[in-house]
């Protein structure tokens, strides 16, 4: 059963992606299918853990480093070029009266979402690579898929796989899920600010 709960979160992105090209619903549906998913698999992990931390300097280092992800996309934004990258945006129903709205639920509430599923009950303590990490990185893929090149496409999920096994890592040595929640906000963050400015 618990293989089964990302069909819920990955069917809510495609039909927000592709069908209702509204990237709010689609967003929602996201969040709305992991807690579907949550209560169907009978998750114990208490929600405490999002805000459980051991040692800050997990903390520091996950918003340090996660934080440059969007100085990094804004500095080399030329290698993941996107053809009229406003429209695309505004196909998504995203303008300048939505974007704020979208930005700020997406950096505050979505890492809780996220890290609460993919590393928290999906995680593992293993070292190595771990499915739950390609499974984060692949419901990207649908969003990505039609909006970037094919070699920005493939370059963007080997790095969202790393980001998160980096995540699993923190949480694993840190005994929390604090460290990758304010190191996934950091990086959501920048990502869009840095999409935003692109897209001006």
């Amino acid at each position: 059963m618990k293989w089964l709960t990302p069909i819920l979160p990955y069917l809510a992105v495609g039909i927000g992606v592709f069908w209702l090209h509204h990237a709010i619903l689609a967003l929602l549906g996201f969040h709305l299918a992991i807690i579907l998913s949550l209560l169907l698999a009978r998750s114990s992990i208490p929600i405490k853990t999002l805000f459980k931390s051991n040692d800050v300097r997990w903390v520091f280092l996950s918003i340090i480093l996660c934080g440059s992800s969007g100085i990094s996309l804004y500095v080399f934004s030329s290698y993941f070029e996107v053809s009229d990258l406003p429209a695309r945006i505004e196909s998504f129903k995203l303008t300048s009266a939505t974007w704020p709205m979208f930005i700020t639920y997406f950096v505050l509430i979505n890492p809780l979402f996220e890290e609460y599923f993919w590393r928290g009950y999906l995680g593992s303590p293993t070292r190595g690579l771990h499915v739950s990490d390609f499974l984060y990185s692949g419901f990207h893929g649908l969003i990505l898929m039609n909006n970037m090149q094919a070699a920005a496409v493939v370059y963007s999920l080997i790095v969202l796989v790393l980001a998160g096994w980096f995540w699993r890592q923190i949480a694993r040595a840190d005994g929390g899920l604090l460290a990758p929640v304010l190191g996934h906000m950091a990086a959501d963050f920048t990502i869009l600010m840095a999409v935003y400015q692109m897209s001006m």
